[in-house]
């Protein structure tokens, strides 16, 4: 009798609703690797994401040396693996050599820098592409800048010795050409800059709200006409309003109370054209809103929306942020998060992008980014 060696045994291949599932449980950018080794994994990958757990909206933060304006790093949260990751960037974030301006932000997710001779604005999820454009005619500090259509508009934050300081330029990405319009109305003319403006896009049509008093005006792009004005403050117990589009409508979070005195954070949406009411989303949870002050009070509450999301931060507490999901159009679903992007010495820059696989795999295959897990 001839003995026969015992042949290891294969391991059998994983298939199905199984591989979809333990896909659904890896960070999404590890998912980049798994693309790529067969077709199969391919689309289970595919699947996995459309149908187990979802690709979410990412919360990016540029940070900045406070000495000098060049952006040193960036972070982002994914909710949908509930992680960070640092962005390392091999390339300047334009390609020059010179120093460039502070990176700014007015609406949540655009960003952009300005100076006498140049202005530059990145649109894109991951923010990779940077387009660079001439200066507007008027020079200005803290512009309210956003994009609507395929055009950029700049208004207000003008300089001092400007003429109008309500000044309204827009940007033509196809013709590549500045267009005065129509200045700002009068009665934001002692809050024109963004520190004291929420800005935020409804179709062809840019708005401008007074954060303290939830007086908003439209700014159509096609008519290059203002209408207005509305009252966006959902009630008089709030007194500080930030606006955004959630979940497809125009939604405003306001602080409750006073100052020094925030009762609650809440959020609400506009139920049809402006002007014709709103109805309460949610609630901020009492303890989120403690972790918020972090032992002291609101300085100014900066709100970045993308999508189903709304991610807030206390400017004064810069190490806790509070991410919100709409499920359905009116259920929240509330998350406390450490901010990793945290380092005492420099200034952040929020912003949002609705990434994708394909941005992901762009970034990667381009070298321009590497991704590390914190």
């Amino acid at each position: 009798m001839v003995a026969t060696q015992n042949k290891p045994q294969e391991e059998a291949p994983i298939h199905g609703d199984v591989l979809e599932s333990i896909f659904s449980h890896v960070p999404l950018i590890e998912l980049i690797p798994s693309c790529h080794v067969s077709t199969a994994w391919n689309r289970a990958v595919s699947s996995s994401l459309n149908h187990v757990r979802r690709i979410k909206p990412w919360l990016i933060i540029l940070t900045q040396t406070t000495r000098v304006s060049r952006v040193i790093t960036s972070h982002a949260y994914d909710p949908r693996s509930h992680a960070w990751l640092k962005i390392i960037k091999h390339q300047p974030l334009i390609n020059k050599t010179r120093e460039i301006s502070a990176v700014r932000t007015s609406h949540s997710t655009l960003l952009y820098t300005i100076s006498p001779s140049e202005f530059t604005f990145s649109l894109d999820a991951l923010h990779l592409d940077w387009h660079q454009a001439p200066s507007p005619r008027v020079w200005r500090t803290d512009p309210i800048v956003a994009k609507v259509g395929t055009r950029v508009v700049v208004a207000g934050g003008a300089c001092e010795f400007e003429d109008d300081p309500l000044a309204v330029e827009l940007y033509d990405m196809e013709s590549r050409a500045w267009v005065t319009c129509k200045s700002m109305p009068a009665m934001l003319k002692s809050a024109s800059a963004s520190t004291w403006i929420s800005v935020t896009v409804v179709g062809e049509n840019m708005l401008v709200t007074e954060k303290n008093s939830g007086v908003t005006y439209s700014f159509n792009t096609i008519t290059m006409t203002w209408e207005g004005p509305y009252d966006l403050r959902p009630d008089r117990s709030v007194f500080y309003c930030v606006t955004g589009v959630l979940s497809g409508k125009l939604a405003v979070a306001g602080l409750v109370g006073e100052a020094g005195d925030v009762r609650d954070v809440k959020l609400w949406a506009v139920k049809g054209e402006l002007g014709s009411g709103m109805e309460e989303i949610g609630s901020m949870p009492k303890e989120m809103v403690e972790k918020l002050k972090g032992g002291s009070e609101f300085g100014s509450v900066e709100v970045v929306w993308v999508g189903d999301f709304v991610f807030l931060r206390n400017t004064l507490v810069p190490e806790e942020l509070v991410v919100c999901e709409v499920l359905d159009g009116n259920l929240c679903e509330w998350k406390s998060v450490m901010n990793a992007a945290v380092n005492g010495g420099t200034r952040m820059v929020f912003c949002g992008g609705d990434v994708q696989m394909e941005d992901l795999q762009r970034a990667v295959l381009s070298e321009k980014r590497t991704f590390c897990m914190k």
